[in-house]
């Protein structure tokens, strides 16, 4: 199974930096007896191997080649590989490079400057939709939330957009190969013009198209700006990564996203 990390945006929330966001130290984890610090995007890869990739396409930037010096060709059991994006054009172009790559299986994609609990939380989406892990947040207007019917089926995605403050947002997806191929080959037939995955899938679904949300996700904190940094400290202290308890209490939201071994 294929994992896809888009790796290529500037960072700008969270600029200066003397190196990619992605990069960026958050808590720490354990080499066999030694704790050294942990990238932020380690914990989206970590979840990936978890829920049973084995193959993961980073898609970085022109000149983000530290991250291919930190991962290089593989993290855990996983093989990496990369993807250039020449220049920062949205979610969707990101996510639809690694498209030569992929074979038959489904596919997981993920935002690598953030963190979100349960660790597990990709094993709640099915293999053969278009599935979204949901969290809730204080402000879902700073993100893209999701609007379910009574049966976890989309309704339609709302980027960035004021509303119902109790709405939840996707925080990582799911598809198989099939799915990819026709989201993919709908964004080429409308011009690349959408820049956000919401508004293609909206497109998507008003073309027949199907989706589910599952709110499993417990917590979530976007690490691209010097709060989510803070409060993704905040909530890697609170050490409720294993187990998920009481963790829906420190769900947190900005004011403004080598061999592993287990991460604390």
């Amino acid at each position: 199974m294929w994992g896809i990390v888009p790796a290529a945006g500037r960072g700008s929330r969270i600029q200066p930096l003397a190196f990619s966001k992605e990069l960026l130290p958050v808590g720490s984890r354990r080499d066999g007896a030694t704790e050294r610090p942990c990238a932020v995007s380690e914990y989206l890869v970590e979840r990936m191997i978890y829920a049973g990739v084995d193959r993961i396409a980073f898609v970085i930037g022109s000149g983000k080649y530290d991250i291919v010096s930190y991962y290089g060709a593989g993290y855990d059991a996983a093989a990496v590989a990369y993807v250039v994006q020449p220049s920062p054009a949205g979610l969707c172009d990101a996510v639809f490079r690694a498209a030569p790559m992929l074979d038959d299986e489904p596919v997981l994609i993920g935002l690598p400057d953030t963190i979100w609990f349960p660790k597990d939380g990709f094993a709640a989406l099915p293999d053969d939709k278009l599935s979204f892990l949901l969290f809730p947040v204080a402000r879902p207007e700073l993100f893209d939330a999701v609007l379910l019917d009574g049966a976890g089926k989309v309704l339609s995605i709302e980027v960035k957009k004021p509303g119902d403050p109790s709405r939840w947002i996707w925080g990582a997806f799911k598809m198989p190969a099939s799915i990819f191929r026709a989201l993919h080959a709908l964004w080429l037939q409308r011009g690349g013009q959408d820049e956000y995955f919401g508004t293609l899938v909206n497109a998507y679904i008003a073309e027949g198209g199907e989706a589910v949300g599952v709110r499993a996700g417990q917590a979530y904190v976007d690490v691209g700006t010097l709060h989510g940094y803070r409060a993704a400290l905040q909530l890697l202290s609170a050490d409720h990564g294993e187990s998920g308890e009481a963790i829906s209490a420190v769900a947190i939201s900005p004011p403004l996203g080598r061999a592993a071994a287990p991460i604390s």
